[in-house]
């Protein structure tokens, strides 16, 4: 499984290697947010690689997900979605 941080966004689907996966939020965290937990379909390997592919709506209240319009990309064709996060050590 995969434990990611989230703040006031919505998941709707999570596909792992294009196969669906389950999730489930964890309790929410004053400053953290709320950990999305993915459980993997199927076993991985060690050194397997796995596309994660969450299908998600942010809100305004998304403090860690930021945007840059069409006009501020090189490609100045669509808009850039990116965050400014660190992996956590445990």
């Amino acid at each position: 499984s995969q434990v990611l941080d989230t703040r006031d966004v919505q998941v709707f689907k999570v596909t792992v290697n294009g196969q669906d996966a389950q999730f489930a939020f964890g309790e929410k965290h004053s400053f953290k947010g709320t950990p999305l937990e993915i459980t993997f379909p199927n076993e991985l390997r060690r050194g397997q690689e796995a596309i994660v592919e969450i299908s998600f709506e942010s809100s305004p209240q998304s403090s860690a997900l930021q945007w840059f319009t069409p006009e501020q990309t090189s490609g100045k064709k669509h808009p850039f979605l990116f965050s400014q996060c660190q992996v956590e050590s445990i």
